[in-house]
């Protein structure tokens, strides 16, 4: 009889694997070409599609692509061209698509309509030969391998990464991410303080992640990967937005995860931290040295890496967090309830 595997195991491993996976990834000769053929249709505005964790991709790949850029950027509501109809004109537009498994019939739908009302296509995929990759005109391959676990992580940060090295081959080209596989190893090593955290919020019924500017990616994907392996309710709030009225609900009973990168962004977080502590939250905190002292506990960045580039090792630790919070609450994320690998939707 086969032994059965243990907790957490398919999720524990993808969430290692993913420094191998960066390796690759900036090993890849891909996106020059593809930066090349976009460059020559020089697009006016940039149109992003996608779901669940690949929508939190796009969403940092927005703001790459308009602080690095300079060009407008978008968000796509699929259903307006599959439950609706809309054939927009897209002349001059270019659509990204961003799926893991690139099967999701309402992103092949909307690249197709896209490409049809005149849009260069691009499709973001861990498998080449899906229906979307072969929809889109070009195709990057985000490399991570089969991905087993539900909770998708490994592919996340491919996205974010293969996202980052196209912007950056449109601008030229860069070796700053090349550091960043030894990076995501050596903040992996922080998993005993990730268990020790878990521990408090183990029976946490709701709970908060916030964060601003490129780091805003990584709170919205952290809350969604604690609501699927952990079950309880949590939400994600820009900074700016968290001050206004959702503030409320935080208490001495709804503990607060925050992001706090260096740079601008981290920068703004600042009296946000400030309104959170005065209100009594326990404040798990990723970022600077400076932020996680301001709070109750956390996880140190290593310093030195630019602000743009720091989303793909800060969620790594929210990952570990989801991972040992549903342990620690009995569950197994490995078979989160009522979930499946894809999600089809119209």
């Amino acid at each position: 009889m086969m032994a059965a595997r243990p907790a957490a195991a398919l999720m524990g491993g993808e969430i290692r694997e993913q420094p191998d996976v960066w390796d690759r990834l900036l090993a890849s000769g891909q996106f020059a070409a593809v930066a090349a053929e976009i460059q020559r249709r020089g697009p006016r505005m940039v149109l992003l599609a996608a779901r669940g964790t690949s929508d939190h991709a796009a969403l940092y790949a927005k703001y790459l692509i308009e602080i690095r850029l300079q060009l407008p950027a978008g968000l796509i509501s699929p259903s307006t061209m599959t439950a609706y109809g809309a054939k927009p004109d897209l002349r001059d537009v270019l659509v990204i698509a961003v799926s893991q498994s690139g099967g999701s019939p309402d992103l092949v739908r909307t690249v197709q309509v896209a490409r049809a009302q005149g849009a260069l296509t691009v499709a973001v995929t861990n498998n080449g030969a899906s229906e979307l990759a072969s929809a889109a005109e070009l195709h990057l391959d985000v490399l991570a391998g089969p991905e087993l676990s539900v909770a998708a992580t490994k592919t996340y940060t491919a996205q974010q990464l293969a996202l980052y090295l196209l912007v950056d081959a449109l601008r030229g080209g860069s070796a700053a991410a090349r550091g960043l596989p030894d990076l995501g190893r050596q903040l992996l090593d922080s998993d005993d303080r990730v268990v020790e955290q878990a521990q408090r919020y183990r029976f946490a019924q709701r709970l908060v992640t916030t964060a601003r500017g490129y780091s805003y990616p990584t709170a919205r994907e952290a809350a969604l990967k604690l609501m699927e392996t952990s079950y309880l309710s949590a939400q994600a709030f820009s900074g700016a937005d968290l001050m206004h009225g959702p503030l409320a609900i935080v208490d001495s009973t709804v503990p607060v995860l925050a992001v706090v990168a260096d740079g601008p962004g981290g920068a703004a977080m600042q009296p946000v931290l400030e309104r959170v502590t005065a209100a009594g939250a326990d404040v798990f905190t990723v970022g600077t040295a400076a932020a996680v002292t301001a709070s109750t506990g956390g996880i140190v960045l290593p310093g030195g890496v630019p602000e743009e580039l720091s989303p793909i090792l800060e969620i790594l630790p929210f990952q570990l967090m989801a991972m040992h919070l549903a342990l620690a609450r009995g569950e197994n994320p490995d078979e989160p309830r009522g979930l499946q690998k894809v999600t089809e939707t119209l």
